[in-house]
């Protein structure tokens, strides 16, 4: 997986005219955003778990072992999405682990234009289940996910979670 970081500090909230590179006075040292690509093919799944793991401990943000797990559940249920339903019209997909201080956001984006729903059980069907699984996993965390529109015709699928150091309830 190529990384392709951009800065330190995550993007700002506000008007889109504001500078995309204004960061607090003191960030904190695990406050960034990271950026990976791969091919849309299956090997990419495990590498994307891998790096976004390898990541987290590297820069040392506070999260505990259950939300890890929580978040690499749903790095790996958006990765397999777009591998198995974007690949035909996005052969690389991207993927984005953005830390604030007081919040951590994955995304995955690809080029394919359809904006899944999350699908109710059907306990008849063996798939089908993933993104009811990340929208779950995110709510249990605390947090929200969505789909959005790329400017360039794709999608960018996320999920951002509180980050509560280790050992908070």
């Amino acid at each position: 997986m190529e990384n392709h970081g951009r800065g330190s500090g995550p993007r700002p909230a506000g008007d889109a005219d504001e500078p995309l590179d204004q960061r607090p006075p003191n960030p904190l040292p695990y406050e960034g955003v990271w950026r990976f690509t791969a091919p849309a093919v299956e090997a990419s799944v495990p590498q994307a778990r891998h790096a976004v793991r390898d990541l987290l401990y590297r820069q040392g943000v506070p999260v505990s072992d259950d939300l890890v797990q929580g978040l690499l559940l749903i790095v790996s249920e958006l990765v397999t999405n777009a591998v198995r339903h974007a690949a035909l019209l996005s052969p690389m997909l991207a993927v984005e682990v953005a830390v604030g201080a007081e919040w951590l956001r994955v995304s995955v984006e690809d080029n394919h234009p359809y904006r899944p729903t999350a699908l109710e059980a059907d306990h008849g069907q063996t798939g089908g289940r993933g993104l009811l699984l990340v929208r779950e996993v995110t709510r249990e965390a605390g947090g929200v996910c969505d789909v959005e529109h790329t400017a360039s015709g794709g999608k960018v699928i996320w999920a951002a979670v509180p980050l509560k150091p280790v050992g908070v309830p």
